[in-house]
């Protein structure tokens, strides 16, 4: 039986899960949002970040992980989320939530400005140890989503593919899908080997991807 490229993810054990869970749903708090470089905090714990396009759904995953509802703020609005926003979980990690990439509703001048500090971010922060690349089931990897993974490749930033809105794809449409992701993730040299696919909604994946990032301190 011949092994898939990018296989899914395997779910925790049970205790692993629980232990990720109390993690990230305890000790979790609003640290800053940063507009320029000189306003990031200082790097002294493991970070990971949370990359993808405009509505993709960012704040909806952050709030799912950390058991909140509104500590990351979820809009229909592309292009909400205007600032890299810094979560502290214990005195162990930082979630970070960039930027929405691509089609954003502001000006196109602010959009540049968004481009170029995502960009300053991923290239220059040295206790960055994983970026999720969020990529919405429905629709698979797109262009804009190509040009964050090419950054990441230059950057030499490990990132992992996490499908969202796993709830909102029929089932029969989800192999192809897949392929497509599949199929993109293998022409980057960052990606990290296997993916995680989840729902906001219904918690599906949730638990794998806490693990994953407890698993990075």
């Amino acid at each position: 039986m011949s092994v898939l490229p990018f296989p899914s993810c395997p779910s925790p054990n049970d205790q692993d899960a629980e232990e990720a869970r109390r993690l990230l749903t305890g000790q979790v708090d609003f640290l800053k949002g940063v507009v320029d470089m000189a306003g990031l905090p200082a790097a002294d714990r493991v970070e990971v970040c949370f990359a993808g396009r405009s509505n993709v759904g960012k704040s909806s995953l952050i709030n799912a992980l950390t058991g909140r509802r509104g500590i990351a703020r979820a809009s229909n609005t592309p292009g909400r989320t205007q600032e890299i926003n810094f979560f502290t979980v214990a005195d162990s990690h930082f979630l970070v939530d960039l930027p929405g990439y691509g089609f954003a509703n502001a000006p196109v001048k602010v959009v540049a400005e968004w481009q170029a500090l995502l960009k300053r971010y991923l290239a220059g922060r040295v206790s960055l140890v994983r970026a999720f690349v969020l990529i919405d089931h429905r629709h698979g990897v797109k262009s804009v989503d190509e040009e964050i993974m090419s950054l990441l490749d230059r950057c030499a930033v490990t990132f992992q593919a996490v499908l969202t809105k796993e709830d909102k794809v029929k089932v029969k449409d989800r192999p192809k899908i897949l392929q497509q992701v599949r199929a993109a993730l293998a022409k980057h040299p960052a990606a990290f080997p296997e993916i995680v696919v989840t729902s906001s909604e219904t918690g599906d994946g949730i638990p794998t991807l806490r693990h994953i990032i407890r698993s990075l301190a």
